[in-house]
């Protein structure tokens, strides 16, 4: 049997981090994680850390060189957040200076940035990555891209409800006429699909996307699965894109990029209006029929 990765995480006590710092030392690689010195003394992230330490994580601080850190992998994920991702060009500098990894994630993990069609403010955000991509690209740096589009917990725990602490039970708001086809995945699941990915072959060079069968639902047909669930029908406001826009161009940060991220999947379907090439991606769940990923049905039913 091969011998598996070594793999840096960048950013592992963040929102899909965590979740991927934890899928790689369970799969049995050898997980290192870079963290701040602050976010050492942190007490909002001391029981993260003892029990990524618990899992033989080894956590590696920002004191030390980007280099010497990446010098001791083969594999490198940054799950950097948005405000960060402009950080990366360091990270690829370090690698390419390193000279010895096999692989770069960067810090995707949502739409294709290649395809899409946002308005701003997520235009913009959208933009970052892809000049990150250009330039993983340009510098020769062996990669994957992680496309898992929307996050379950984050979207479906309360259907992108604005203020809502939980799932509709009288009424519900759809954005636009409630028709594309939009993709939600567990947290878990996309962490399980990325470190699948890191020693394959067939995602050298290549966008992962996570597309499950069973997790691919408009909303209308969202709406309709709860209503079966909870027994009773919501009544359904639909918001014009229009209004949409308008809301955008007035909400504050970050509000107005979440809206406008939102747009480009629910109004626009940027998640599923194009089909998966060979030329250039790769569909997890083909790759890895063997993972068993929680289904929409399921989490839904979690809810109750």
């Amino acid at each position: 049997m091969a011998t598996k990765s070594k793999i840096l995480i960048i950013g592992g006590t963040g929102y899909i981090g965590k979740f991927i710092v934890e899928a790689s030392a369970k799969a049995g690689h050898p997980t290192f994680m870079l963290v701040r010195e602050s976010t050492l003394c942190n007490p909002s992230k001391s029981k993260l850390l003892e029990n990524l330490k618990s899992l033989a994580v080894n956590l590696l601080t920002d004191h030390e060189s980007l280099v010497k850190a990446i010098k001791q992998v083969d594999v490198v994920i940054s799950t950097l957040s948005r405000p960060q991702l402009v950080d990366q060009v360091n990270i690829i500098a370090a690698i390419k200076e390193a000279g010895n990894v096999k692989r770069f994630f960067p810090s995707e993990f949502g739409n294709d940035v290649d395809r899409v069609h946002p308005v701003e403010p997520a235009k913009t955000a959208f933009a970052t990555k892809a000049k990150i991509r250009r330039l993983v690209e340009a510098e020769g740096i062996p990669y994957t891209y992680v496309s898992c589009n929307g996050f379950a917990d984050a979207y479906l725990s309360n259907f992108s409800q604005p203020g809502a602490t939980g799932p509709p039970m009288d009424k519900v708001f759809i954005l636009g006429d409630g028709n594309p086809k939009v993709i939600y995945i567990k947290e878990e699941d996309v962490a399980t699909y990325t470190i699948r990915a890191v020693d394959d072959p067939r995602t050298l060079n290549r966008i992962l996307y996570i597309r499950p069968p069973a997790n691919i639902y408009s909303f209308n047909d969202l709406v309709s699965l709860w209503e079966k669930k909870i027994g009773k029908t919501l009544e359904r406001i639909y918001i014009s894109e229009e209004q949409i826009l308008k809301d955008i161009q007035e909400a504050a940060p970050p509000r107005n990029v979440i809206l406008a991220i939102e747009h480009s999947a629910f109004v626009r379907g940027d998640h599923t209006n194009f089909n998966i090439e060979p030329s250039f991606g790769v569909e997890a769940t083909q790759l890895y029929p063997d993972v068993k990923y929680t289904t929409i049905d399921e989490f839904l039913g979690r809810l109750l």
